[in-house]
């Protein structure tokens, strides 16, 4: 039974004040009846146990946590970071991936060491990096759109969830796809190419290595009404070599890599993928100005780290790599790649890779392309 009445605190002799208490003694509890206590530091309900030890212990947990990541942010790096590829040495991603490496060795003050995992379209890169620690010491540069967002749409069961396994660390730059042919054939625009491949038995084969390459050749299919079969690549070189033997008629790589062999005299690019022409390719037209209207497929490149690794870790990986991305050799090395600079934040990373999931599941369908 509960009664309102003037009584004294136990802690200060002489001091009255109106309260709830229990007939049956202050700050006790006895049956269902409900007291509380005098101490005003100690103020609780007792049927609701010790709530501001909770959380007082809670607000002290929380400060040990924020006082560690803080630490272990100093810390960092404490030895070397590794930087996974999914594709292979050599590729046009490999390039880009060894090039951010070392300038972050430098920035780090520690090796960096890259890491090529191809296979599975970029899949096994990302499981990797997806169990490993979150201490900020293993790291994915790579092209998010077509690795990390298309996944589910390429496969049906995955050990790793791609929106909940990752913690986006920034934005890197954004790149075109193309469509290229061997230099040698008498191909010099889209729809000589289409043409040609009508003219063909089973109208003509195609190499890719990586997701974006294969929804770059199968939507120029689909749109173009064309059956051509998709052969699959681990390596550029691979394809380029069966390209120029006549085993291939087209290439679907990104503009990286195509400029090179360009440049070296074994191909031809014919189209970029994205809605505007390159910055590295001006005189190459768009997939759109080849007359196929709705086609705009922009992959973009971050990193990212394993999920639960400390934000002040995330934040000084975040502000190196854009001191990369902003520096005067980095602005070179990516215009030389045929790469647009895309700094970004944590924040802006995250939106972008959960905002790209639904965008390259439509690509896919678009594309009719069915998770294995």
């Amino acid at each position: 039974m509960l009664s309102s009445r003037p009584t004294s605190s136990p802690g200060c002799p002489g001091r009255r004040r109106r309260c709830w208490r229990a007939r049956t003694g202050c700050g006790r509890r006895r049956g269902s009846q409900r007291g509380v206590e005098w101490w005003p530091w100690r103020f609780r309900l007792m049927r609701g146990g010790s709530g501001m030890i909770k959380t007082f212990a809670a607000l002290a947990a929380l400060a040990l946590s924020a006082w560690l990541q803080g630490a272990a942010a100093q810390d960092y790096p404490a030895r070397e970071i590794r930087a996974i590829c999914n594709y292979a040495a050599g590729s046009g991603a490999d390039l880009i991936v060894r090039f951010y490496s070392d300038q972050l060795s430098r920035l780090a003050g520690k090796p960096v060491i890259v890491e090529n995992k191809p296979g599975a379209q970029g899949m096994v890169a990302n499981e990797f990096v997806a169990k490993s620690r979150p201490d900020g010491l293993t790291i994915l540069i790579t092209p998010v759109s077509s690795t990390v967002n298309l996944a589910r749409s390429l496969f049906r069961q995955l050990s790793y969830d791609p929106q909940k396994d990752f913690a986006a660390v920034t934005t890197l730059a954004t790149v075109s796809f193309t469509l290229a042919v061997d230099a040698k054939k008498p191909i010099h625009s889209i729809q000589e190419l289409v043409a040609h491949l009508k003219a063909q038995p089973r109208q003509g084969f195609y190499g890719a290595t990586s997701n974006a390459g294969v929804i770059s050749g199968e939507l120029f299919k689909s749109m173009a009404g064309l059956d051509t079969t998709y052969v699959p690549y681990k390596a550029n070189p691979n394809a380029l070599a069966d390209l120029l033997a006549g085993q291939l008629d087209f290439i679907a790589f990104d503009s990286t890599w195509t400029l090179a062999q360009q440049r070296n005299g074994f191909v031809r690019i014919l189209a970029v993928t994205t809605a505007r022409r390159s910055g590295a390719l001006p005189e190459v037209p768009t997939m759109q100005e080849a007359g196929f209207k709705d086609y705009d497929m922009t992959p973009w490149w971050g990193v990212l780290a394993p999920a639960g690794t400390p934000r002040p870790v995330i934040d000084k990986l975040a502000g190196w790599f854009n001191q990369i991305t902003n520096s005067e050799e980095g602005r070179q090395f990516l215009a030389r790649s045929a790469f647009d600079p895309f700094p970004g934040t944590p924040e802006s990373a995250a939106r972008l890779l959960n905002a790209d999931f639904e965008r390259w599941a439509r690509y896919a369908k678009m594309a009719k392309i069915e998770p294995q």
